[in-house]
């Protein structure tokens, strides 16, 4: 992958050239192993918070990288179309970061965001729950606050966590009180107790990043592990989710960009009735319908991101950018195996992965019909 992209400094231009030259030594090389394996990779995202990958969107003072949300998620689809998996732990670390950097205090920040920032404590976000996913209101996961002041109690179940149990903290929403606006947030340590973890879910692909559910048996959360206002929860959430749904959208358009590269190599070699199939025009076509998606996928997002960076309501174009790449590299990683024929469905190339990969995109930061929800209620006078 070397994509001809238009950043806004050559500072930026350096980051996407760092990124790129990690990306190919630390990912590359261990991806298909590892994920065939289902192995964690140990070590890999202190590397990638010593390169300062970890903290981009977030100021300087704390310890981020004071990058524009455009550049962060080039950098994040540089990773992508290497390790899907790897890039998508650090899109939700980033939003695991949201809350406190956006809604915390001077003191919370000051305590707590460095650490964060530096990826020497790696983030989870943990807000759905087994019967709560799209409907965030119905959280029943609850933290009673306790009459001595000593803090709150978390009772429950929680969801679908990225990194779960390898987590160093966790933005995690709980009830409070009854109703849409009883649900806070707060800044969970991930060695709690009180806090434990289920088995890794079996699933299609990223898989050597493990996803769980978490069992909060009574753990005490200190006060000031609240952030923002009790009751602030729900606003917290979708704040986070509109950047979230950005990283995804990038992580998606890397993948995509991945299996388009894999097909265009495969068609330039592969001969068939004297010629390269990339010359004959039917095939010719699909990869031009590819390259296109993938061009208009990175379009989208980006235009949303610099919206994000102008301070504009991006809401809506956050959710155009996730569902129309999210669909994007499900189309593209599909045409991709179709392209390679049978060698694309067996496991000796990566375009199979590729394509198990892709499906979780459409699903997870809200899925691909929530996002069409989001839209449609935004186009309403």
């Amino acid at each position: 992958m070397d994509v001809d992209r238009l950043l806004p400094t050559p500072e930026a231009a350096d980051l996407i050239a760092l990124t790129r030259e990690i990306a190919d030594k630390e990912l590359s090389p261990k991806v298909d192993e590892y994920e065939a394996a289902e192995t964690y990779p140990e070590g890999l995202f202190t590397t990638l918070g010593e390169a300062g990958l970890l903290g981009l969107p977030y100021p300087e003072e704390y310890g981020g990288g004071g990058q524009p949300y455009e550049v962060y998620l080039q950098v994040l689809e540089e990773l992508a179309a290497r390790w899907a998996a790897v890039a998508v732990a650090t899109s939700v670390h980033t939003l695991a970061c949201h809350p406190l950097h956006t809604f915390g205090t001077a003191e919370q920040k000051e305590r707590w965001l460095p650490a964060m920032l530096e990826g020497r404590m790696i983030g989870g976000y943990s807000l759905s729950e087994p019967q709560a996913g799209s409907d965030a209101a119905a959280l029943s996961c609850k933290a009673e606050r306790q009459d001595d002041g000593s803090g709150y109690r978390i009772h429950g179940t929680k969801a679908w966590i990225t990194h779960g149990g390898r987590a160093g903290f966790y933005a995690l929403f709980a009830r409070t009180a009854p109703g849409s606006h009883g649900i806070s947030c707060f800044l969970a340590p991930g060695a709690t107790e009180g806090l434990s973890f289920g088995a890794p879910e079996r699933k299609m692909g990223l898989q050597a990043v493990p996803t769980t559910s978490a069992y909060w048996d009574g753990a005490l959360l200190e006060a000031d592990r609240l952030v923002g206002d009790e009751g602030q929860g729900l606003q917290i959430a979708f704040s986070a989710l509109d950047s979230g749904r950005l990283g995804i959208a990038a992580c998606a358009t890397g993948l995509a960009q991945a299996a388009l590269d894999a097909a265009v190599s495969y068609a330039n070699e592969r001969t068939t009735f004297g010629r390269r199939i990339i010359d004959h025009q039917g095939l010719g076509f699909l990869l031009a319908d590819m390259a296109a998606a993938v061009d208009a996928a990175r379009a989208t997002y980006l235009d949303a991101a610099r919206r994000r960076d102008l301070g504009r309501p991006f809401s809506r174009q956050a959710s155009a950018a996730k569902l129309l790449a999210t669909d994007t590299a499900m189309k593209v990683t599909t045409d991709a195996v179709q392209v390679l024929g049978g060698y694309g469905y067996t496991r000796d190339f990566p375009v199979e992965r590729y394509m198990r990969e892709a499906k979780i995109t459409q699903i997870f930061e809200g899925t691909n019909q929530i996002q069409r929800l989001v839209i449609s209620r935004g186009l309403v006078a």
